[in-house]
Order: structure tokens, then C-alpha cells, then sequence
């Protein structure tokens, strides 16, 4: 059944988020806000079908201690889901994704439009710059800058060295640096089809005192994410 089920919201999930973009590339590309407004409701129309047809709900906390106006948010990332619990519980999010989304149909092409901040991972020191520059026009604009400092989706229990792109928001963006953990991938791996119902846990943790050194900084990060 549990199969099924997957398959269910699987089918929502996609088929929604074809259709949204399909609405955004035809009357909205142009509307940053407005893109991000379909984005939000794609989100929210997707974890309600997370939680009736595969019973995972989400709580958040320490959602208190988010700053008005622009901020950056260092998110643990085990799973798909992570982006919706994201888009759904932050006014004006602006994640940094690596540019090769950009290919993925409709939607790849909505995201430099809608505001996020591309990287390309391979691209050296120009490309963390650019990175950084856009993180700063994100925060200067109020958005909230959600950056996955493992670099990809790591499962539940396993560890991973934190990318450095991290420490050049925090030293460079004019922004409170809050981290956030999560246990999202027990109720839905990396790649995984299947979905296991139970609760995912999301917190977001006070603000990192600045200043604070590289090492300093991913030693925070990992005893948050790992223990």
C-alpha cells in the first residue's frame, strides 16, 4: 500500500509543479514575486499531499528567531522535501542551486527569474564571488538567502564535509547567519521512491556570532547537523 501511496503524491508533486510553471512561463516569468507566489503554493499543495497520502508532517522550531528582513539560512539538506519546508516557512526565500538545474524543463528556466542564486560549483573563485554578490542583493532586497553547505543531499546518519561556499556568505553578507537541522531524510531518503509516515523535525537554531573563523564556523555546522 505504502507503494501506492508514494505513487500518489509522486503524481501531485510533478504534475503540479508542471503545471505552476507552465502558468509562470506563459504570464508570469517576468513577475518576481509572482513566481515566487506559485512556488509557495506548489509547495504547500505538495505537503498536504505528503501528509494525506504518505502521513509525514512537518514541525518546525525556533521559527521565532528569524530575523525581519534579509538573512542567511545554512539548511542541512537529506532530502527532496527540505525545498518545500523551505519555500513554505520563509517570506521571500532565495536558495542557491547549482546551475546545472537550469536545464531541467520550465522549471529550470524559472529559477534565475524568480530571484534564486546560481552557482557553479566548478567554477573557482570567480564563481563563489558571484554567489556572494548575488546573496547580497538577495538580503538587501529582504530575502531570506538558503544555502545547503553539504552540497547535496546527504542521507540520515551519514556525515559530509561542508563546502566552504558557507563561510564566504557569512564573512561577506551584512546578514544574521542562522543554521538549521533537520531529520527529513528518515521519512524520505536522498533518492529514494518510497516515503515512511511519521513526523520530520526542522530547527532553526539562533544566529552564529560573528566574528567567526572558517574552522569555527563548518565545527558549528557539523555539531549541529551530525553531533
Amino acid at each position: 500500500m505504502q507503494p501506492l501511496r508514494s505513487f500518489a503524491f509522486n503524481a501531485v508533486l510533478w504534475g503540479s509543479g508542471a503545471l505552476l510553471s507552465l502558468w509562470c512561463v506563459l504570464f508570469g516569468r517576468c513577475l518576481k514575486d509572482g513566481i515566487l507566489r506559485t512556488a509557495r503554493g506548489w509547495a504547500r499543495i505538495s505537503l498536504w499531499a505528503l501528509r494525506v497520502f504518505c502521513g509525514i508532517t512537518v514541525s518546525a522550531q525556533g521559527m521565532e528567531l528569524l530575523p525581519e528582513g534579509g538573512c542567511v539560512i545554512a539548511a542541512q539538506h537529506q532530502s527532496a522535501l527540505d525545498i518545500l519546508v523551505w519555500i513554505s516557512l520563509l517570506p521571500r526565500p532565495a536558495f542557491v542551486f547549482k546551475k546545472e538545474l537550469r536545464r531541467i524543463p520550465m522549471f529550470g528556466g524559472l529559477l534565475e527569474p524568480g530571484g534564486m542564486i546560481p552557482v557553479d560549483r566548478g567554477g573557482g573563485r570567480k564563481a563563489l564571488l558571484d554567489m556572494v554578490e548575488g546573496a547580497r542583493q538577495a538580503v538587501t532586497a529582504g530575502r531570506q538567502v538558503v544555502i545547503f553547505p553539504e552540497g547535496t543531499r546527504v542521507a540520515y546518519g551519514e556525515r559530509r564535509d561542508l563546502r566552504h561556499g558557507i563561510v564566504a556568505l557569512a564573512q561577506s553578507v551584512e546578514a544574521p547567519v542562522l543554521p538549521a537541522s533537520t531529520d527529513s531524510g528518515l521519512r524520505w531518503g536522498p533518492r529514494a521512491f518510497g516515503k515512511h509516515p511519521g513526523t520530520v523535525h526542522v530547527t532553526l537554531h539562533p544566529p552564529v556570532a560573528k566574528p567567526l573563523t572558517r574552522e569555527k564556523l563548518l565545527a558549528l555546522l557539523s555539531e549541529l547537523y551530525y553531533g
